[in-house]
């Protein structure tokens, strides 16, 4: 059997915009190492499933229910397989705290200049 690719990373995502997001992020990460992809491929619309082609890497990145349905990973079973943790972005602290249901300062009585 003819090798494909030396590596496949397969991933997912809840929604269409999550997947679109995922796949212009791998784009955007690799451009910027000097990388260009050699042909991407996506359905019209909403997309439902990505490959991102690079030559000796190809990445997948689907939406979970299309994900199941094609299992890539029963495909490749005998390759050895590596699996990530989500690391969700770390909450970022406001500069200031913002007081809800505060009305407006009046400054009506401030000279203008």
């Amino acid at each position: 059997m003819p090798s494909i690719g030396d590596y496949f990373i397969i991933a997912s995502g809840e929604s269409a915009p999550q997947v679109k997001a995922i796949s212009e992020n791998i784009i955007d990460r690799m451009r910027a190492k000097g990388m260009r992809p050699l042909h991407v491929e996506e359905d019209a619309g909403d997309p439902t499933w990505i490959c991102i082609d690079y030559g000796d890497c190809v990445a997948h990145i689907f939406h979970d229910s299309t994900r199941k349905f094609y299992n890539l990973e029963r495909l490749w079973g005998d390759a050895p397989q590596r699996r990530f943790r989500v690391q969700k972005p770390r909450a970022r602290r406001k500069k200031h705290a913002v007081r809800k249901n505060r009305k407006p300062a009046d400054r009506s009585h401030r000279k203008k200049r």
